[in-house]
């Protein structure tokens, strides 16, 4: 389910957090790296239950505004077309998803007030007016009406987001892919699929019988940065004559060496992809002028090893593509 750009990301972070906690137990960081992706799925399955929670928590208000004691027309007989949602039944009737809320332990009981403030921002939306305004709503308007409140309510929802740091340490920087793959599994959600259509995994296709291609790729990478980083440390100090490594940008030393991974060890990924992968990583978390710095060094290294003929690429094209 996660891209490799992902991937590249929590490989990022997880080896900074190594090196920063100076272990020396690799092994305990691939331990780590893996228990942080196995808490991204468990925010993406908290994420999925809000939705149902919503919907739930509207289908009580709805109820218990036909006791009031003078109850208005709208509340008699109200639009119902948002607890009709068909994407909302498949969720709530999910087996596999209702499995996993039962194993995290997800209840909302204790959140109501929350909830109340975040439905009534939905309700007083365009999107969600002009959603139930429809004459007639189809699977795909359904679908769309969720994606619209995750991106426009949930995921600008500093409580929410609070709620979410305060539970786990992990979360502080999982809550926004966490919207992003909910987002991917409603996009992908299809009307035939029935209460046992299981939800995608944290990682995708398996190579064979026992390895798994994504888990696989996020673990080399985390192991031979670490593994060959003296040896790339060097490859790096040659090509910054007027600077010393220790006033470079941890972060930007620890992006070049994931790299040169992917350059030399990686031989089914191209070179444009990864010049143009951590280029965009040094974009999201080093300073706004490192990005020529990286390009720059990473250009060098590259000219430099396809003269040495260092980097190998399997299949036609990726060595200069």
């Amino acid at each position: 389910m996660l891209s490799r750009r992902q991937l590249r990301i929590k490989a990022l972070q997880a080896l900074y957090a190594f090196i920063q906690s100076v272990n020396d137990q690799l092994e305990q960081g691939e331990k780590e790296m893996l228990k942080s992706l196995d808490k991204l799925y468990e925010i993406y399955i908290y994420q999925l239950s809000f939705l149902i929670e919503i919907v739930d928590f509207s289908k009580k208000r709805m109820e218990g505004n036909k006791q009031k004691f003078f109850p208005s027309e709208d509340d008699l007989n109200p639009n119902t077309r948002f607890i009709d949602n068909q994407l909302y039944d498949q969720l709530a009737n999910n087996k596999d998803l209702l499995k996993h809320i039962d194993k995290y332990k997800i209840n909302w009981v204790d959140e109501e007030e929350m909830i109340r403030k975040l439905m009534v921002q939905i309700r007083e939306s365009k999107d969600y007016i002009d959603y139930l305004s429809k004459s007639q709503s189809s699977y795909n308007d359904d679908k769309d009406a969720f994606i619209k409140i995750i991106k426009k309510q949930l995921s600008r929802s500093e409580s929410l987001q609070y709620y979410y740091e305060e539970k786990s340490i992990y979360w502080y920087d999982d809550f926004h892919t966490a919207n992003l793959l909910a987002i991917k599994t409603i996009k992908g959600y299809d009307s035939s699929w029935g209460e046992n259509h299981k939800l995608p995994l944290i990682f995708g296709k398996e190579i064979d019988g026992s390895k798994n291609e994504d888990k696989e790729f996020v673990l080399n990478l985390f192991r031979k940065t670490m593994l060959k980083s003296d040896e790339y440390e060097d490859l790096i100090d040659k090509k910054v004559k007027n600077w010393e490594m220790d006033r470079i940008a941890v972060m930007d030393v620890l992006i070049i060496k994931m790299a040169l991974v992917e350059l030399l060890e990686f031989p089914s990924i191209p070179i444009k992809v990864t010049l143009n992968e951590y280029i965009e990583l040094d974009k999201l978390y080093s300073n706004p002028k490192s990005k020529v710095f990286v390009l720059v060094v990473l250009d060098k290294l590259i000219c430099d090893l396809k003269d040495q003929k260092k980097i190998k690429k399997t299949g036609r094209g990726l060595l200069e593509s």
